[in-house]
């Protein structure tokens, strides 16, 4: 596993996370995952050791934590500018703490859209060459 380039991707989670909340990302935000999605894909099959689905599958799982995180600290902040998650979450039972409702749904749908992920990357190391390995992967 080549957890350097698993975190490297990560960076764009933090990025996105961030965006999200000043509801920058809005109804967007699948398509832009679509794209970030493809590169993860990319990038994976070529520098990758192996195991490109456990890749994607992973930096999606990480992902999921990050954004959790994110908003989980920032949720007020979040909600003032996602009106429409804040009113989604309204016919939860009032007794649930959504900072805590936030951390647990953050790596779930990590890990369902790694399912995506990694099968995007396992496809991509079918077309894709690989470059040679990085010196510090050996």
């Amino acid at each position: 596993m080549n957890w350097k380039l698993i975190f490297a991707l990560n960076l764009f989670a933090v990025v996105i996370g961030t965006v999200s909340l000043f509801g920058l990302t809005g109804h967007v935000e699948p398509l832009i995952w679509l794209v970030v999605f493809i590169i993860y894909a990319w990038l994976i099959a070529k520098y990758a050791p192996g195991k490109f689905f456990l890749h994607g599958f992973m930096v999606s799982l990480i992902n999921g934590i990050i954004i959790g995180v994110i908003h989980a600290a920032f949720l007020r902040f979040y909600f003032l500018h996602n009106l429409e998650v804040f009113k989604n979450l309204q016919s939860l039972p009032r007794n649930l703490d959504l900072r805590i409702f936030t951390l647990c749904v953050g790596p779930i749908v990590g890990a369902l859209l790694g399912l995506i992920s990694g099968l995007f990357a396992w496809i991509a190391s079918k077309i894709i060459k690989k470059s040679t390995p990085l010196p510090s992967e050996s």
